[in-house]
């Protein structure tokens, strides 16, 4: 009996260390999207995170929530226990800009969450309606400088990079169009296929099936070079609009103080699924390519990125909602 009531004592003393040491991951990981199901965040999302529970044979469940320009779920994900049972799909919008757009996100960019690894960069594509009169972008811009603010462009909510670039493009040319903000990137290629809207800066994603078909027309991509993915479609720079250049990242991210080991696992385990032929070829059929890094690699783009922006919505003139 003594020897008996001796092993349970010192099993339940273990417990606790053997649960600390448990290995990562030992039950489900929960991925937060901070938009609405069938954009890119949300396709980027599904993809790591069906590749990371075959890998690891835990359950990696998708958590959409959409609200105020992806900050809802970024705030979320950042007052999250810091285990690694919480990651979030992190893109330029909610990490690098909506500080600077809204008065209260709920979190720091800074500070409040920790970089895993980039997973994808993507230039936007300019897409028409087919009513617009337009087949070049360089005739966009002529028309748009004869509509005088008549336009109209949808973007994913003030601040968005829809939304900047479509701005930005109107500072470099001195034209005007009218604004139409959407709660997600699906519903505003809804409103363009509709013809709600005319024009969208989009991300590939969600309307390049739609250009491929013939239901929208693409006058060209904002970002350095063409995308072999349209092929003879120019970039904004080479449309009449010199040195116009914007690009989408995505990476993953965790609350700040994620442990270190488990960080490393996270990044090392992203970064072979990233550069498989299978995820590599499905990223780029929807207009993005895959990338990776390093934590602090990442973490320096965010650093970068954040005062880059605030200086063009300074210069833009957005006031903070």
């Amino acid at each position: 009996m003594k020897t008996l009531l001796t092993r349970i004592a010192l099993a339940v003393l273990l417990a606790p260390s053997l649960a600390a040491g448990q290995a990562y991951p030992a039950r489900a990981i929960r991925v937060i999207v901070p938009f609405a199901p069938g954009g890119t965040s949300d396709i980027i999302g599904r993809t790591l995170g069906q590749r990371l529970s075959e890998a690891w044979k835990q359950p990696v469940v998708m958590d959409n929530r959409a609200g105020v320009a992806g900050s809802l779920g970024a705030a979320i994900a950042a007052k999250s226990p810091p285990d690694g049972y919480t990651l979030l799909v992190g893109n330029v919008g909610p990490v690098a800009i909506n500080g600077m757009i809204y008065k209260s996100v709920g979190y720091d960019s800074l500070k409040d969450f920790t970089p895993i690894t980039l997973a994808v960069t993507a230039p936007q594509i300019v897409v028409v309606h087919p009513s617009v009169p337009a087949k070049t972008f360089r005739e966009f811009t002529a028309l748009v400088r004869k509509q005088k603010g008549n336009m109209t462009y949808g973007s994913s909510g003030p601040g968005s990079i829809s939304h900047l670039s479509a701005e930005l493009y109107k500072r470099m040319t001195k034209t005007d169009m009218l604004h139409v903000p959407f709660k997600a990137s699906a519903f505003i290629t809804t409103a363009l296929l509709g013809g709600e809207i005319d024009v969208v800066f989009s991300d590939m994603a969600v309307v390049l099936p739609h250009v491929q078909a013939g239901r929208l027309r693409a006058l060209a991509v904002t970002g350095a070079k063409p995308t072999p993915l349209v092929p003879g479609l120019p970039t904004v720079t080479d449309s009449g609009v010199p040195g116009f250049v914007m690009t989408s990242w995505w990476g993953m991210f965790g609350p700040a103080g994620v442990p270190q080991p488990i960080v490393t696992q996270l990044n090392t385990e992203l970064t072979r699924i990233l550069r498989t032929a299978d995820v590599q070829k499905t990223f780029a059929t929807l207009g993005v390519d895959a990338a990776t890094s390093t934590p602090e690699e990442l973490g320096a783009l965010v650093r970068s990125e954040v005062p880059k922006y605030a200086k063009l919505i300074q210069e833009i003139g957005i006031e903070k909602q």
